[in-house]
C-alpha cells in the first residue's frame, strides 16, 4: 500500500481544494484515493493529484491530454508543465499548482481532460 501524500502548507491544501472543487463539480465525478494520491474519475481517471509524490518539489494535477499538447505546454512553460513519471508516456501532462499557478489554464486542461476521459451521452431513443 502506497503511503498518504500530503500538502506541506496550507497554501498547498488550498490548492488541492481547488482542483478537487474543479473535478468534482463535473457530471458522474467521483475521487478516489490510489498511489496514496487523491484521483477523480468519471468512468475512466481524468485528474490525479501530485503531492510531493515519491519527493517531488511540488503538488501538481496530471491530465490526460490529446496529442501534441503535453509537448506544447512543456517547451512553451517548464515551469509550469511537465512530463509525469509512469503516465508521461501516455500523453499525460503535469501542471504544477505551488506558488501562482495560472487556475484558467488549470480548469481547461481539466475540463479537455474530462471531456476526453468521460462516457459519451447514449443517445436518446425514440
Amino acid at each position: 500500500m502506497h503511503p498518504l501524500n500530503r500538502t506541506k502548507n496550507k497554501a498547498e491544501e488550498r490548492a488541492v481544494e481547488r482542483v478537487r472543487r474543479i473535478c468534482l463539480a463535473k457530471p458522474e465525478a467521483t475521487e478516489k484515493l490510489a498511489w496514496g494520491e487523491p484521483t477523480f474519475r468519471a468512468g475512466k481517471m481524468f485528474a490525479m493529484m501530485d503531492t510531493h509524490h515519491h519527493g517531488a518539489d511540488h503538488v501538481a494535477v496530471l491530465v490526460p491530454a490529446e496529442f501534441g499538447v503535453q509537448e506544447t505546454l512543456v517547451k512553451a512553460d517548464p515551469v509550469r508543465y511537465f512530463v509525469p513519471p509512469y503516465v508521461g508516456s501516455s500523453g499525460w501532462v503535469g501542471a504544477r499548482i505551488t506558488g501562482k499557478p495560472d487556475w484558467k489554464a488549470i480548469e481547461e486542461l481539466i475540463d479537455d481532460a474530462y471531456r476526453l476521459i468521460a462516457p459519451k451521452p447514449k443517445a436518446k431513443r425514440r
